[in-house]
């Protein structure tokens, strides 16, 4: 990945990759699930014990390498048992657990001791093949550097993907070696061994050939998203979501949309974002962990941990940070920025407007360019705004600052007191008009000649 961050911890659809695998592995109702680590095992360690810390991890030790070693500290760590051992990569983020529960039915149908997942596909360099006896059982699997050129051309792949019966695992785990191309201990050995002990191993070929590609690189990580994504949004639409444009539009599978929501072009859902019936998100909108209510339309926006309740109209050009929240039928218009902030059922701020940790009423109103002024570059404090009161264009209130129901404040004010109920707020200072200024402080420019016209003008017109 040519990354500082550990591959397993890479996201694909809001997720990473390990916990994907995850969640793929709960699918079947394991026992206990272990997580073998290597490589920038502290970052996979830290990120499990937040995302799954009911998975055991184990570290790969350094006496030895590859999958069969991985496989040998796992059984290490587990101790006795008996059972069904299921074996996934920890980069195959499609894998569906449907797919894991169709390889547990046919591999105790069959009564085999090993089920492999495997895939036909059309380019097989790099992969495992799958070789079949002549009765099409699977006989073992040779990989890519041991394989000899009738095996080469093989197009059954090992997706890495397995059920085996634990103890015929354990047995054979302990007789594979490193004698191959890599020097490494390959899980893939155990397969002919136990078919050399007259075990029985059987295949579950996957139509689905994604469930079997792993990531590697970020061209692989794109291309997985590009395919999760589509299967996501082609998800919501068969459930009653209209996307005016897929191409442009990203949901991660964490999302949840109710029936009749639209996402117009350039639309990102992250996250638990939450999006009620009828409402219209975008275009150009990005919703992280956001609940948006019956209704209310969002356009043009960027919003983190805010709830938009039923009804709001947010944007064009609008910022929501975390904290915000904007009861039923409220308004947050073009270029506002609102910041742990409340506003009540009617209440709008329609324009150029910055609200920091506030408190706006039912039906009052924020005028173009005011400004919460919240920090005082120590501690941020609150205002508040009542019901019904209206708050003039360009004006800043000084936190902490309340001002009451049914208030109005004059444009221009700078309010550093409290306001009481039906007052009439006006602090600025007095407004002075100084005669005869630009004729001489301008003398000689286009401003003066035009007050000079205007004055004689106004002079004929008197005199008329």
């Amino acid at each position: 990945m040519r990354s500082a961050t550990s591959k397993l911890l890479h996201r694909v659809a809001g997720r990473s990759l390990v916990s994907h695998a995850i969640r793929s592995g709960e699918s079947v109702a394991p026992q206990r699930m272990v997580a073998v680590v290597g490589a920038l095992r502290e970052q996979v360690e830290g990120h499990l014990a937040e995302v799954a810390p009911e998975v055991m991890t184990v570290p790969q030790t350094e006496d030895g390498y590859g999958t069969g070693h991985a496989m040998r500290c796992a059984m290490a760590a587990l101790g006795e048992l008996s059972g069904e051992v299921v074996v996934i990569s920890g980069d195959t983020p499609l894998l569906q657990g449907e797919t894991l529960a169709a390889m547990l039915e046919t591999h105790r149908s069959d009564g085999a001791a090993i089920t492999i997942l495997t895939a036909r596909v059309p380019d097989p360099t790099g992969y495992g093949r799958i070789i079949r006896d002549a009765a099409g059982h699977v006989d073992r699997i040779v990989e890519q550097k041991g394989a000899t050129d009738e095996e080469l051309a093989v197009n059954e792949i090992n997706a890495s993907i397995y059920v085996f019966d634990a103890e015929v695992l354990r047995v054979e785990l302990a007789r594979i070696t490193d004698d191959n191309p890599k020097h490494e201990y390959l899980l893939t050995d155990v397969i002919g061994l136990a078919r050399g002990d007259g075990h029985r191993v059987s295949a579950w070929l996957t139509p689905d050939t994604w469930q079997t590609e792993g990531v590697n690189d970020r061209a692989q990580l794109a291309a997985m998203h590009a395919e999760m994504n589509r299967r996501i949004l082609h998800r919501w639409m068969l459930a009653g979501v209209t996307i005016l444009d897929p191409a442009t539009t990203w949901i991660h599978d964490s999302v949840e949309l109710a029936e009749d929501v639209t996402l117009l072009p350039g639309t990102s859902l992250e996250g638990a974002t939450v999006v009620a019936s009828g409402a219209t998100i975008g275009p150009e909108v990005t919703l992280i962990d956001c609940e948006v209510g019956t209704g209310a339309t969002v356009v043009r926006a960027h919003a983190e941990l805010a709830v938009i309740g039923d009804g709001v109209e947010v944007g064009p050009y609008a910022r929501l940070r975390p904290g915000t929240e904007l009861a039923r039928g409220s308004k947050v218009g073009t270029f506002v920025e609102t910041k742990n902030t409340k506003l009540g059922e009617g209440a709008k701020a329609p324009h150029l407007s910055y609200l920091g940790d506030g408190i706006v009423g039912e039906g009052a109103n924020i005028g173009a360019g005011v400004i919460f002024a919240n920090y005082d570059g120590l501690t941020k404090s609150t205002t508040t705004v009542g019901r019904h009161s209206f708050v003039g264009s360009d004006s800043t209130l000084v936190a902490p600052v309340a001002i009451a129901d049914g208030v109005y404040v004059a444009a221009g004010s700078t309010v550093t007191n409290d306001v009481e109920p039906g007052q009439l707020a006006v602090a600025r200072g007095q407004q002075r008009n100084i005669s005869g200024w630009v004729e001489r402080k301008r003398a000689g420019t286009a401003t003066a000649q035009a007050a000079s016209e205007a004055a004689t003008s106004q002079e004929n017109g008197e005199s008329a």
